[in-house]
């Protein structure tokens, strides 16, 4: 891993415990800077969000619209195609104006291609509302490239309360504890788990709590850095208890070929309904974005909530977080405006308030989450006592981030295969080799 990553991890932990300022009251407007009145043009977006998601992020941009309403931003979805679709317009010489990008990685190699743009016309707002770590998050060799917008807290169940309530479990803290609420639920007649893997990702999550409690923080930055091979017997000890959740086929819904024909957005609506109508699944593990994607009407606290990833063999409290980086390919008046408002507290509260939506902007009062759910989530992002960027994000996208190869493509086919242990650590050793060099 390159500096600029070892230099990502250290600056988030030192932009979480800055969040824990959240209480502060939201600054003016002219944030935002410049003269509203006079800034002009059209911007083009490419990112991940989708649904909900880009609903929420079109609600943004129409709030900047209300301070600048001479600026067209067109905002495109290219959900987790991203590093694709970006690395193909690049190549072709016709990339967007801005993009939102999940992975530092692919952040990291764009700007070795020269492809990106410097923001530091917007460190000043960023430094004043994320602090100098938050600033330090976007910076590669001490140059700052990026924003992270938004930000989230990995480490979360979701769960179904009645389904809950009526297998007579409560919310599990160790990993022992997990499993067995698990046959209990599936004895009860709702599978435990929804599992959205149609989409890599969601695997790769799983994986990575996992082996951030199991190995521990420093096998983590290892793995993460490629100083240890795939093949690691810490790798292959976290494969077999992924393997007690994925190969527990008859306790998922639909069972094994259902996860993996199963999007993100309908593991969650398996889960998340509202009271009186028979869920799918009892649990979806994923981020503090689950309510946000959520399109049933289901309520938090009464029809669902939330409990920390569990301990395994006795771990202490741990986070695994990611964020989604807002970058500049082609610079304009109108370009800066809208990543100077993007970087002001007006922004985020206009998602926050949405639901769904996790910052490290410290301006932003915890008062604004919707919920006391979504209030204690955010605040567990901040107060976490040991945090580590989502490993997948960290490496090249080529094998952490790219549909249909590397990770996404192999943990799929460990779905399939869950007893393949060695067979899959060594394709992932393989695939991460390849990758890279």
């Amino acid at each position: 891993m390159s500096v600029r990553h070892r230099t990502l991890l250290t600056a988030f932990l030192v932009a979480l415990a800055a969040a824990c300022g959240g209480n502060s009251s939201s600054s003016s407007s002219s944030s935002s800077g410049g003269s509203t009145s006079s800034v002009s043009g059209s911007i083009s977006f490419v990112g991940i969000w989708t649904g909900p998601e880009q609903k929420s992020f079109q609600a943004v941009i129409d709030a900047f619209n209300k301070q600048y309403p001479k600026v067209h931003v067109k905002y495109t979805s290219a959900g987790n195609n991203i590093p694709t679709v970006l690395s193909t317009a690049v190549q072709g010489g016709n990339p967007p104006d801005l993009a939102d990008v999940a992975q530092p990685g692919f952040v990291a190699d764009l700007q070795k291609r020269g492809a990106l743009k410097p923001i530091e016309f917007a460190r000043r707002e960023i430094e004043q509302n994320f602090g100098t770590g938050g600033a330090q998050l976007g910076e590669i060799n001490g140059k700052l490239y990026g924003l992270l917008f938004k930000a989230s807290n990995k480490s979360t169940v979701w769960y179904n309360v009645t389904a809950f309530k009526n297998a007579g479990v409560t919310p599990p803290k160790t990993w022992p504890e997990f499993l067995n609420d698990a046959k209990t639920l599936h004895a009860s007649g709702v599978p435990a788990y929804s599992i959205g893997g149609s989409e890599g990702w969601t695997l790769t999550d799983l994986i990575e709590n996992i082996y951030l409690r199991q190995a521990g923080p420093q096998k983590y930055d290892q793995l993460s850095k490629h100083q240890i091979k795939w093949t690691d017997p810490s790798v292959i000890a976290a494969l077999k208890t992924m393997a007690q959740v994925v190969g527990d086929t008859s306790n998922i819904a639909g069972g094994t070929s259902g996860a993996l024909q199963t999007d993100f957005a309908t593991s969650v609506n398996n889960v998340l309904v509202p009271s009186g109508k028979q869920p799918k699944a009892a649990m979806v593990i994923e981020g503090d974005f689950v309510p946000g994607t959520a399109t049933t009407g289901a309520k938090a606290g009464t029809d669902y909530n939330v409990f920390p990833f569990p301990s395994i063999n006795g771990s202490p409290p741990v986070t695994e977080v990611s964020g989604d980086e807002i970058i500049m390919f082609k610079d304009s008046p109108a370009s800066e405006a809208f990543v100077k408002y993007l970087a002001s507290p007006q922004a985020a509260e206009v998602w926050v308030k949405r639901g769904g939506f996790g910052t490290l902007n410290k301006k932003v009062p915890l008062s604004d989450y919707s919920d006391p759910i979504s209030k204690a989530v955010a605040t567990a992002l901040a107060q976490s006592q040991t945090s580590r960027f989502d490993m997948s994000d960290l490496q090249p996208a080529a094998f952490g981030g790219t549909v249909g190869q590397g990770e996404w493509k192999l943990f799929q086919d460990f779905v399939s295969n869950p007893s393949n242990t060695t067979g899959i650590a060594q394709q992932l050793e393989t695939a991460a080799s390849k990758a890279y060099k």
